[in-house]
């Protein structure tokens, strides 16, 4: 079944609800306990700075809670008010934060396990049973094996998600490859994949360029495959789906980056098949970076041009958006840790991190300067305020201990 078909059944059914259940008003006052701070509102009354302890706090202008993932956690909600006897499940993690995941298993919210090879297992879940799709969308596959199980869906999908599986469809309608800037293994890029017959995936623009030289000058289609043998579709074969192509991208990865590999892909098959061909071989992306994503680049942006000795970026440590932020940070060679949470605070000066490019965390020591420091803070767009201040509590209590 093709995506638009499968959507086209979906929305014509009762059994398929993408706008929540107008519960809003009942649930408000659970989120907010649940996910507001006081601390944070009163940051930002201030001007996103606050002094304590001998400890400047600079936040970024914009941080934190996105519309798209108020509205997930919002339609979680509602849904466990909505269904209270009902079983519900969840495919994936609704949003990268472990806090907003743990909250949704208290309140009896199953997730679908994984099997062995990583794949995930759908059987324990039964006919007439709710589902909810998180955030990042959900595979083409996956909706046929909910429809197929007359599965009750509840779709969270961030419209800026589906705003780039339209492009990916119009590609395909056109006989164009899909090229897709994102991390091959994340929910969302493996969801707007499923929409497309022919993709590759690039995570980064050197693996663009790498792509880029390919078209331009040929080489070993072996060595093509097998560099990319986890990000291309099935039987693909790069002498022929590299002659029309068109960019899309994970909506939470650098917009300058997805920017820079649209023109070079631009710019290489002008130069492969002339500006007067360009139409017929090569489709531009459009702006589909979303835009919460990119108001909290642009923050960080902002923030590491002031003076800052330490930077914390807090979030889920599988968050893409997240790990983009601190990517900016270490850039621009500041002490930066990417954390999830205030239990990565402490023992003592100590500080659980994930490095960027690194898969598993580390702990260093020491890492609070004694005497009058300025830290810079920011957050994902799925991290909730509440986080934030915990975070910001732990370090002032952290300093406290210290006799600042």
């Amino acid at each position: 079944m093709s995506q638009s078909k499968s959507t086209s059944q979906s929305n014509q059914n009762s059994t398929y609800h993408r706008k929540g259940f107008g519960l809003k008003d009942e649930i408000h006052g659970e989120l907010k306990a649940a996910y507001d701070s006081e601390l944070i509102a009163e940051l930002r009354e201030n001007n996103n700075t606050l002094v304590r302890s001998g400890l400047t706090i600079r936040l970024a202008s914009a941080f934190g809670f996105c519309w798209g993932v108020d509205r997930a956690v919002s339609m979680a909600y509602e849904t466990r008010r909505h269904f209270p006897d009902r079983r519900i499940w969840i495919t994936n993690e609704i949003i990268h934060n472990p806090v907003v995941n743990q909250n949704l298993r208290e309140m009896q919210i199953d997730f679908i396990a994984a099997k062995g090879d990583g794949s995930k297992d759908f059987s324990p879940v039964k006919e007439g049973e709710v589902v909810i799709l998180p955030a990042f969308g959900a595979s083409v596959e996956e909706m046929e094996l909910l429809e197929s199980k007359k599965c009750e869906i509840v779709d969270t999908t961030c419209p800026w998600v589906s705003r780039v599986w339209n492009r990916v469809v119009k590609y395909e309608q056109g006989e164009f490859t899909a090229i897709i800037h994102g991390k091959y293994n994340h929910e969302e890029t493996i969801a707007t994949s499923s929409r497309a017959r022919h993709y590759l995936i690039v995570q980064n623009m050197s693996e663009a360029g790498w792509v880029s030289e390919y078209i331009l000058k040929g080489g070993s289609r072996e060595e093509f495959l097998e560099r990319f043998r986890s990000a291309t579709s099935k039987g693909f074969d790069p002498d022929e789906r590299l002659v029309r192509i068109g960019v899309a991208n994970q909506t939470t990865m650098l917009k300058g980056e997805t920017e820079q590999i649209g023109k070079l892909f631009e710019r290489t098959m002008m130069t492969k098949y002339g500006p007067e061909h360009l139409e017929k071989h090569f489709l531009s992306p459009g702006d589909t970076i979303c835009d919460a994503t990119q108001e909290r680049q642009d923050a960080m942006l902002n923030l590491v041009e002031e003076k800052l000795d330490v930077i914390l970026v807090i979030g889920g440590f599988n968050s893409s958006n997240t790990g983009h932020l601190h990517e900016i940070a270490d850039h621009k060679q500041i002490p930066s840790y990417h954390i999830d949470g205030p239990s990565c605070i402490g023992p003592g000066n100590t500080i659980k991190h994930k490095p960027q490019n690194e898969s598993e965390c580390i702990v260093e020591n020491d890492w609070l300067p004694d005497g009058d420091i300025t830290i810079g803070v920011t957050a994902g767009a799925s991290t909730p305020d509440q986080v934030v201040a915990e975070v910001l509590e732990a370090v002032f209590a952290l300093r406290t201990k210290q006799g600042g």
